[in-house]
Parts: structure tokens; C-alpha cells; sequence
């Protein structure tokens, strides 16, 4: 009689699992708090990965643009250096045909005397 009653006690197998009842079994759902915070922690740990993901999506995009603006700064700068040239000025303002001449003399100093 013993053996019968260590038997019933130890409900093991794929029965119970399959038909639903280990849901009911004590011991499983003394453990509910501690699954649903498993599944917390899963999804939060889900969700933080997928915002970082697209957090350094977003960083390679603007580093890209970053670069293009720099590349297309040090060309403008450059075309500007080239075109501000005494040499470049004076031929522009020939072509354009304003009549201006470049100075021979160099600047004086105006000096006016109080009375």
C-alpha cells in the first residue's frame, strides 16, 4: 500500500503537462510571480536592444552627412581662397568691364592740422 500511495504522489510524465493540469499543480504556480518577471525583464531587455540598434542607425547616418558637409566645406573654402587672389580680382573686374584700375601707388597716410 505504500508503493501505491509513493505513486500517486509522483505525478510525472507528458499527461499532465499535455492536459492542462500542471497549471494547477502548487508547485508551478508558486513560480508565476518569478515567470512574469522573467518575461519583464525579457522584454524590456528586447526593447532596449532595438532602441540602441536604431539609436546607432542613426549615428552612421549623421556621421555620413557630417562627412559630405566637410568635404563640401573644404571645397568651397578652397574655391573662395582662389577666387579672393589680387591676380584673380583684377582679371574679373577687367572681363566685367567696371572701368576700375589696380592702384600703382601705394596708400598714404591723410594728415589733417587742427587749428
Amino acid at each position: 500500500m505504500a508503493e501505491k500511495s509513493k505513486n500517486s504522489k509522483k505525478k510525472g510524465g507528458m499527461k499532465p503537462f499535455l492536459g492542462g493540469t500542471i497549471l494547477t499543480d502548487e508547485r508551478v504556480t508558486r513560480q508565476l510571480p518569478f515567470l512574469f518577471l522573467l518575461a519583464f525583464f525579457a522584454l524590456v531587455l528586447i526593447t532596449n536592444r532595438n532602441w540602441s540598434e536604431r539609436t546607432i542607425r542613426q549615428i552612421e547616418v549623421l556621421q555620413d552627412t557630417l562627412e559630405e558637409l566637410r568635404s563640401e566645406s573644404i571645397t568651397l573654402s578652397a574655391k573662395l581662397m582662389d577666387a579672393s587672389r589680387p591676380s584673380e580680382v583684377v582679371e574679373k573686374v577687367t572681363e566685367s568691364g567696371i572701368g576700375l584700375e589696380e592702384p600703382t601707388r601705394p596708400p598714404r597716410k591723410i594728415k589733417v592740422q587742427k587749428k
